[in-house]
């Protein structure tokens, strides 16, 4: 007999189609035209799309490793070894602490990006999270620290209209185009 999840369990299987996303989605649509989910996941994943010549510009992530697979167009992957060129079926591994950044190239540049999920941090009362966490330095005796889900990477700030981050990180809007942000 085939074993089933349990309903608190991530059933997995086939969640999108890369090409279809992409053909389905406005051409002029930049950021994150996928994500991944699934409750209980391990996993955080993004499917994104730059506009030709658009980058998103360097940063380091110091706590994830990211792995990018590149589905379509083509651009570079810019780290302190150098810069790299990226095309269709191009994997890059980003260890943690990798200072990096992307940019298409005269065509829009599609790829998924995969690392751990890193829960968020939530503040509340002791009451309110159970007495789980001990108060933090910063925090108020009565205060504590839970995890949360706030997002690991930084797409929620790349403008979909022309693929700039922002550099606030409660930006709602784009301050170069004034675009609205992908909500979080």
């Amino acid at each position: 007999m085939p074993s089933h999840p349990a309903p608190s369990e991530p059933a997995g299987g086939v969640l999108a189609r890369a090409a279809h996303l992409l053909d389905e989605a406005a051409a002029e649509h930049g950021g994150a035209l996928w994500r991944l989910a699934a409750e209980g996941r391990q996993l955080d994943a993004n499917l994104v799309r730059l506009a030709a010549g658009t980058s998103v510009p360097e940063h380091v992530e110091p706590d994830l490793d990211v792995l990018v697979c590149v589905v379509a167009g083509g651009g570079a992957l810019r780290t302190d070894a150098g810069e790299q060129e990226l095309r269709p079926g191009f994997v890059a591994w980003l260890p943690h602490g990798t200072r990096r950044a992307v940019r298409a190239g005269a065509a829009d540049l599609a790829y998924v990006t995969v690392h751990r999920r890193r829960p968020g941090l939530t503040i509340g009362t002791r009451d309110d999270a159970a007495r789980t966490a001990p108060p933090t330095p910063r925090a108020p005796r009565d205060t504590v620290v839970t995890e949360g889900g706030e997002p690991a990477c930084l797409l929620h700030r790349v403008c979909p209209e022309c693929g700039r981050l922002a550099q606030e990180s409660d930006a709602r809007y784009c301050a170069r185009c004034g675009e609205p942000l992908p909500a979080d």
